[in-house]
């Protein structure tokens, strides 16, 4: 089955924005898919923030990302716009690191203020990266996200339908999403530049 890899942007290591990332990815393996996480928290900061695309943990998540046909991508929202620590990440990934995927932006948030952010700073992200299909997102409020005990989470029904319906949607879509052998594409001799 193809590979999806979920990459959770969340800074705290007990954050809802991380056990939706874990719920996902869990629900998705249940279904038959090869699934991992990156949790860019857990890859050393000072070569992040650095930009060492050569380190041999940034290096890791990188190869595993080209072998995804799908690519779910979870960040709590600060201030209107995703985390810093997924921002830093993303600026290390190649310039066409998502061609050939399917994407699903997921986006958590203390208010309904905050429920454009996939759209107006996620999305145009995820497009330049060249997923071939960024699905429509799902914003949750922290309150629709129910911690349990055994570090799971139980979803607001609405909520759970819209992730279900979300899920599907990502399923089909990796099934024919054809991972990349290369993230960067040779330009064409007799290409100009605009």
């Amino acid at each position: 089955m193809p590979l999806i890899v979920a990459v959770s942007g969340s800074p705290s290591n007990t954050s809802r924005t991380l056990l939706l990332a874990r719920e996902v990815v869990a629900r998705l393996g249940r279904g038959g898919f090869d699934v991992a996480v990156i949790n860019v928290r857990d890859l050393p900061a000072e070569e992040l923030l650095a930009g060492r695309a050569d380190a041999p943990a940034v290096q890791r998540a990188v190869a595993l990302l080209e072998q995804a046909a799908g690519v779910v991508v979870a960040t709590p929202v600060y201030k209107a716009a995703y985390s810093g620590t997924l921002k830093v990440f993303l600026d290390l990934l190649p310039q066409f690191a998502l061609a050939g995927k399917a994407v699903l932006p997921l986006a958590t948030g203390g208010t309904v203020a905050h429920v454009l952010a996939i759209d107006y700073a996620l999305r145009p992200v995820l497009a330049s990266l060249g997923a071939r299909h960024v699905l429509n997102g799902l914003f949750l409020l922290d309150k629709q996200i129910e911690r349990l005990a055994d570090d799971g989470i139980r979803l607001e029904e609405q909520a759970e339908a819209r992730l279900t319906t979300l899920l599907d949607e990502l399923a089909v879509a990796a099934r024919f999403a054809a991972p990349q052998a290369s993230a960067v594409a040779e330009p064409r001799p007799d290409a100009r530049p605009l």
